[in-house]
């Protein structure tokens, strides 16, 4: 096994037949050591939140297996908080990919008086690179397009899979009383074939979910989703 990368939440290793092992870390993203889901930096430490993003990852990668859409999962040690996954290049440094159901957060902040706070959204899809020294901007489909990142084709089926994918978590979560508001999304596409893969995880550090009004703590919504 072969150390790759420290990443904010994780730390990335090699494995020696060719799958990436992912370890969960008790850091969060978050800003004044409160936490963000949309935060690019890490904001403070959750003891537990590896073991809980862990068994979120699991639950909602093996849900989305089982519905036909490709991931790079491959297998979930929940105890270690380790995630075994099929190796991907990402699409340029970094692609993120936003589902959103409310006006929140960035959105926001950035359309100001064209929105209020919490104004329904249709499923509103937003394309983002990965580039903390930037703010991880906003990007066009043109502008991928253009750019060599994506053709037309990608990013019109890269939207249609985050819905579909959206969709699946909303549905759990308004099973349990709560409120889906934002998703973010990563994909890649896989080294051995170069087909498009759902990566990264899906747990409480990427998404926004309220209940009676109120964001839900991360741990909760751990408790709330699988208890």
């Amino acid at each position: 096994m072969r150390h790759v990368y420290e990443g904010k939440t994780k730390t990335v290793y090699e494995l020696d037949d060719g799958n990436i092992l992912l370890r969960f870390k008790d850091d969060a993203c978050g800003e004044d050591g409160k936490f963000d889901p949309g935060a690019n930096t890490v904001g403070l430490s959750i003891e537990g939140i590896s073991k809980g993003s862990i068994r979120m990852t699991k639950f909602f990668f093996e849900k989305i297996r089982d519905a036909g859409i490709p991931t790079h999962y491959v297998s979930a040690d929940l105890e270690k908080a380790e995630l075994t996954v099929i190796a991907v290049d990402p699409i340029g440094k970094g692609l993120e990919v936003i589902c959103r159901y409310r006006a929140v957060g960035s959105f926001r902040r950035r359309y100001g008086d064209c929105c209020t706070e919490g104004q329904p959204l249709d499923a509103l899809i937003e394309f983002t690179l990965k580039d903390d020294a930037r703010g991880d901007p906003l990007i066009t489909e043109d502008a991928l397009s253009m750019l060599g990142l994506l053709s037309l084709r990608e990013s019109h089926e890269l939207k249609v899979t985050a819905k579909r994918i959206a969709g699946l978590i909303k549905e759990k979560l308004t099973e349990r009383g709560m409120e889906l508001y934002d998703i973010k999304f990563e994909f890649g596409r896989s080294k051995k074939n170069g087909q498009m893969l759902l990566i990264d995880e899906i747990s409480m550090g990427n998404m926004r979910v309220y209940k009676d009004g109120k964001q839900v703590d991360p741990m909760d919504l751990v408790k709330l989703v699988l208890d």
